[in-house]
């Protein structure tokens, strides 16, 4: 059927309630509207979805969320996984207690236990329920750091991490065989909770969840003796991570904490951000004013679901500096396997796991303590499916494993990104370093000069709808079509196509495989340590170009980097027109 057919059916069936009809009557005369509405079904990819909310079959609704969770249900029942049942947690955007509902009686109409949090929690804590509780899979509702006109559908699978070959095509396939409306099941929610489908979690797995952070610190003496002398600034940006944020940091002996009053309560408009994302400079303007005015050491901003943080430290002169998370990552991977090596930990075996977008820092740190480095397609799932591989072969350790874009794990605990376990070991390095006389700028100027003065940087460009869409093909086909021979003056050396498996070598025309799964990435290893990678934003309708490059000093680091993005930034601007 056409876009405009479907939208005729959808105002026509009478299985879409009055207030989807009113809402698509209102576009009739908006050929536009309806068809970003109804050209496509939203995608259900290798994370699940996200998209705008709002009726139509290209749209996050609580149809759209049914459709995927009835295609979730057919799956369990044919992996015969269906007594597991699933855990389900949501974040404060708009519609997310709808749709986790929603999620929860279609599973419970197909025989599936459901355990819903009580109210709002972060994705970390998710990934921890699913492991802790047993269940098969896990369903998040959220949209993380995206405007306030999104929302989305995060599915876990049993070892806690987001889905990877085999489940994700697997489950993606029952989802899009879903396709006649009426046979996706339902159950009203006093029927589900009286037979003992709809389960309610709350106050028991946040002890555990939280049980397990603490005992992941490495220096409680160093906490017990320099917490007071600490001041920490911590917002939440309207999300989930207020209160297991300040939960875990008061337990530890953290007492000088302040919380953005603006930005403590959830609230899914966002109203004092445009874009709820910690690394924006705007998320940060008024942590920034209440940190001068408690003078703080720390100033700590999670997103919304809580995974990702992002960090401003204070230097002796009193400067604030932003850390990227390529900078925070790499502090504290260094913090964390540095001192479990001080400790007398055996680290012979272990692993840093980074993404293929992630600071080549990385690599320098994982040789500056003679420890393997892996590095896995972006997404937090494939650090997670490194860990189950470490686990399932009893060979390797995980030590730490980051992402550019301000997401860490420390410990196994859970199998995503945390932003509220990396809250913790920032404020617990704090205390370390100044028990030996460093701020946390002194320790990042100091692992600058034992591993090399790094700089990392990313551009993107939006391109919305149906045209963008296209227009972030023809870019690929184009780069794809006609290899660049130089960026910003640096010479390709190599050229990594990962949605074919060849790494090319420029001279010899040698080709090599990837040996990663197949993604629609292209990768540019360059003369002088400099790289550069592009790829379409699997969560968001951008294209992006990660670089990076590596100076004599910070101030020459930093000057080659901006000239790069410069450079990067024209070349978009001449491939879109």
């Amino acid at each position: 059927m056409s876009y405009k057919q479907v939208y005729e059916e959808w105002l026509r069936n009478p299985y879409f309630d009055t207030e989807t009809n009113f809402e698509l009557e209102s576009i009739r005369y908006n050929e536009n509207e309806i068809r970003e509405r109804f050209y496509t079904d939203l995608k259900f990819g290798t994370a699940g979805l996200r998209g705008i909310i709002g009726a139509g079959t290209n749209r996050m609704n609580k149809y759209v969320v049914r459709r995927a969770t009835q295609g979730l249900a057919n799956y369990i029942m044919i992996q015969g996984k269906e007594d597991m049942g699933v855990a389900i947690a949501y974040d404060s955007r708009r519609m997310s207690t709808q749709f986790a509902k929603e999620a929860a009686l279609t599973l419970c109409a197909n025989g599936i236990k459901a355990y819903i949090f009580e109210s709002l929690r972060p994705t970390p804590e998710l990934s921890f329920a699913v492991r802790h509780l047993g269940c098969v899979a896990g369903i998040n509702i959220t949209a993380s750091h995206n405007p306030p006109e999104y929302n989305g559908y995060k599915v876990y699978w049993e070892d806690g991490a987001q889905i990877t070959p085999p489940n994700d095509v697997g489950i993606m396939r029952e989802v899009n065989a879903v396709e006649d409306w009426q046979t996706i099941r339902t159950m009203p929610e006093a029927q589900a909770k009286r037979v003992g489908l709809y389960n309610v979690i709350g106050k028991d797995v946040d002890d555990a969840y939280m049980d397990e952070l603490k005992a992941l610190v490495l220096h409680p003496e160093a906490i017990e003796k320099y917490a007071s002398e600490l001041t920490i600034v911590y917002t939440p940006l309207h999300g989930t991570g207020n209160l297991p944020a300040r939960r875990i940091l008061r337990e530890l002996g953290f007492q000088n904490v302040y919380v953005v009053p603006e930005q403590e309560l959830p609230n899914g408009e966002f109203p004092t951000v445009s874009y709820p994302n910690p690394e924006a400079a705007e998320a940060f303007e008024l942590a920034l004013e209440l940190a001068k005015e408690k003078d703080a050491d720390l100033i700590l901003a999670t997103d919304p679901d809580a995974d990702r943080l992002g960090v401003y430290v204070k230097d002796k002169s009193g400067e604030y500096h932003v850390l990227t998370g390529n900078m925070s990552g790499c502090l504290l991977a260094d913090y964390e396997i540095g001192q479990m090596k001080a400790l007398g930990r055996d680290i012979s075996d272990g692993s840093l796991i980074k993404t293929i977008v992630t600071t080549n820092m990385a690599d320098a740190i994982a040789e500056y303590y003679d420890v393997d480095l892996i590095e896995v397609l972006t997404g937090f799932k494939y650090i997670g499916q490194q860990i189950l591989k470490m686990e399932q072969t009893g060979r390797g350790q995980y030590l730490f494993g980051f992402e550019e874009s301000y997401g860490c794990l420390i410990g196994t605990h859970a199998r995503d990104k945390d932003a509220i376990v990396a809250t913790m070991a920032l404020c617990e390095a704090a205390a370390f370093y100044k028990s030996k006389g460093m701020d946390m700028w002194d320790a990042m100027v100091d692992l600058y000069e034992r591993v090399g003065y790094y700089r990392d940087g990313i551009q993107s460009i939006t391109l919305a709808g149906v045209e963008g869409a296209e227009k972030i093909k023809q870019v690929l086909s184009t780069l794809r079509a006609n290899p660049p021979k130089e960026f910003g003056g640096y010479k390709v050396l190599s050229v990594r196509d990962y949605q074919v498996d060849t790494i090319t070598d420029i001279k010899t025309k040698k080709v090599t495989a990837t040996g990663l799964p197949m993604s629609n990435v292209l990768y540019y290893d360059m003369e002088d340590g400099v790289w550069l990678c592009v790829r379409p934003s699997g969560t968001e309708p951008k294209i992006k170009f990660y670089y990076g490059v590596k100076g004599k000093d910070l101030k020459d680091a930093e000057s080659l980097e901006e000239k790069l993005g410069k450079e990067v930034v024209d070349m978009i601007n001449k491939m879109i027109g």
